[in-house]
């Protein structure tokens, strides 16, 4: 378990920062809540076999007892650098997403088990859309009952949603709860 390098936080904080916007310093300067200790200190970024971890400095500092090739994980695990280096945030991050999101989509519950099986969001199972989003932005998905299902990427504008037939493609899926049934052998 390493602190992450200059080029490895910048992978990171640009992928926060495509779902946060400016709430990523509440992510950064976030204080931790662990720990025995009176002043546990803040959350900081951890690498351990290529994938990144959110964890209270406390309980970095306790980790130190465990002998790496021990340790499994520790903390949130947010994402996990490919061996090509580029960073892929997993649904372990959306908790922390959901929580800073600059960006939201509400699904009508009928299209709910769509997106929770791996589909992209269709405006026909748009609830709500907040405003200003552009192609290209990270979106949180809800459900209608403000429960956080995925994240994802906006294929169109809000503005280009308004006109779109009902078959068209908002939100690209990029991960969702779902995953922990299906893919449980690998998370």
């Amino acid at each position: 378990m390493r602190p992450l390098d200059e080029k490895e936080t910048t992978a990171v904080f640009e992928k926060l920062h495509k779902f946060t916007g400016n709430n990523l310093k509440n992510i950064v300067e976030n204080p931790a809540h662990e720990g025995p200790e009176q002043n546990p200190g803040r959350y900081c970024f951890r690498l351990h076999k290529n994938k990144v971890y959110y964890v209270s400095d406390s309980l970095v500092k306790r980790a130190t007892n465990v002998a790496r090739n021990n340790l499994v994980a520790l903390g949130t695990c947010i994402g996990k650098f490919t061996h090509g280096g580029s960073f892929h945030l997993t649904v372990h991050a959306l908790g922390l997403l959901s929580a800073n999101a600059r960006h939201k989509v509400w699904l009508k519950p009928t299209s709910e088990m769509s997106f929770l099986y791996g589909n992209h969001v269709l405006k026909g199972g748009l609830g709500r859309i907040t405003e200003n989003i552009a192609p290209g932005d990270g979106v949180v998905v809800y459900s209608m009952s403000d429960v956080p299902l995925g994240f994802g990427i906006a294929a169109k504008s809000t503005q280009d949603c308004r006109k779109l037939d009902p078959n068209g493609i908002v939100v690209l899926h990029q991960s969702d709860i779902g995953e922990y049934l299906r893919m449980e052998d690998e998370l």
